[in-house]
């Protein structure tokens, strides 16, 4: 492949990732337009309903967009969605080639931008840096093939695979270093979700790093009965950090009173189905898509994570791991669950990454590919 060609879209590439956390339920597009071997002007979309990514550069560009190479990392759209279709406004720029990254993903969109610009004798090419954009847009991919948002398990555990003590205790396990970044990373994603037990205990505000404005930062707790206290400090902050309560159906049945106050707090309720006496976790991730939320981070507890695994549902997991030794039988184990019969059908983690936090290391990976 052309060096130069590729060095173009990687930094259109890089142009994208800006936007990380803040464009659902939109893909990272960043886009540059090229004539002569110069960067004549760059764009990346910055958040969902504004400007596409090759619209911000082709604006910046002018007339001097007339002859020049576009490079953008996604498909140019074909309809009108929030925005009106980027492919007629390239037509109409006079850029001579397109250079794409990957196809869009949409069954619905798949393909037709780019035949729109051959229609018109673009010179168009696809497929360039293809896997690394793919690895940054795995949210949005899934989201859009599947209806469903993309899953990220953290854990923070022992090396002996404990995340609390046979009492309960469980603060904290894993040093100062790596909490703090724990926390920075909630911004790259939609929601975080918790267990109703984790709320009860302790009390936690679960609210990402900083407010980012433009930004709502949904917070998921999984309550089966709809025991969560009203007063609890999930609910500060509300109007930009609302609160998704999912709980069974049958238990919004004659709690009309309890639904007005957690209503009035800013918060959403979700009635699920039950799968085994617990809530229905396909049924709920369905729901929570319908909101346009696309990425969660669940940092739940040993049960809810044994739950995710049972039912498929992890797609990338941060293992925060402190060289400690917890120890004894009733202490709890990470992942719970039904488990596994045969190690042959372990679920592998693929593209692992290792990074050290102090003492502590943390290992990630993907459990699916899309």
């Amino acid at each position: 492949m052309n060096k130069e060609i590729e060095k173009y879209m990687g930094l259109a590439l890089k142009l994208s990732l800006k936007a990380k956390g803040l464009i659902s339920p939109n893909p990272l597009v960043g886009a540059i337009i090229v004539k002569n071997r110069k960067v004549i002007s760059t764009g990346f979309h910055k958040k969902a309903g504004l400007e596409h990514a090759e619209v911000i550069a082709l604006k910046k560009a002018g007339k001097k967009a007339k002859g020049a190479s576009l490079y953008v990392t996604l498909e140019p759209c074909s309809t009108f969605g929030r925005t009106p279709p980027c492919a007629e406004l390239i037509v109409k720029s006079g850029v001579k080639k397109v250079i794409v990254g990957m196809l869009d993903p949409n069954p619905r969109h798949l393909g037709k931008g780019m035949q729109i610009l051959r229609n018109h004798s673009i010179k168009s090419i696809s497929g360039i840096l293809k896997n690394r954009i793919k690895e940054v847009n795995q949210p949005f991919i899934k989201y859009i093939t599947k209806n469903m948002p993309y899953v990220t398990l953290k854990i923070a555990q022992s090396l002996d695979g404990k995340i609390a003590t046979k009492s309960g205790n469980s603060q904290w396990i894993t040093s100062l270093a790596s909490r703090k970044f724990a926390h920075k990373i909630r911004n790259n994603f939609d929601a975080i979700m918790v267990g109703k037990n984790t709320v009860l205990k302790d009390n936690p505000l679960l609210n990402p790093e900083k407010r980012i404005r433009g930004k709502r930062f949904y917070k998921i707790i999984l309550d089966t009965n709809f025991k969560i206290k009203t007063g609890m400090r999930i609910f500060k902050n509300s109007s930009y950090f609302p609160v998704i309560i999912a709980t069974s159906k049958e238990c919004l049945i004659d709690n009309d009173r309890k639904i007005k106050r957690l209503i009035d707090k800013g918060s959403i309720i979700l009635g699920i189905e039950k799968n085994n006496g617990l809530l229905d976790l396909k049924d709920l991730f369905r729901k929570i898509a319908q909101l346009e939320i696309t990425n969660v981070l669940v940092e739940g507890g040993g049960k809810l994570a044994g739950t995710l695994f049972d039912e498929g549902l992890v797609d990338y997991v941060l293992f925060f791991i402190s060289p400690k030794i917890i120890g004894g039988v009733r202490s709890v184990s990470t992942i719970q669950g039904r488990g596994i019969n045969r190690i042959s059908q372990a679920q592998a983690i693929k593209k692992i990454k290792v990074e050290r936090f102090n003492e502590d290391l943390l290992i990630e990976g993907a459990i699916k590919e899309y």
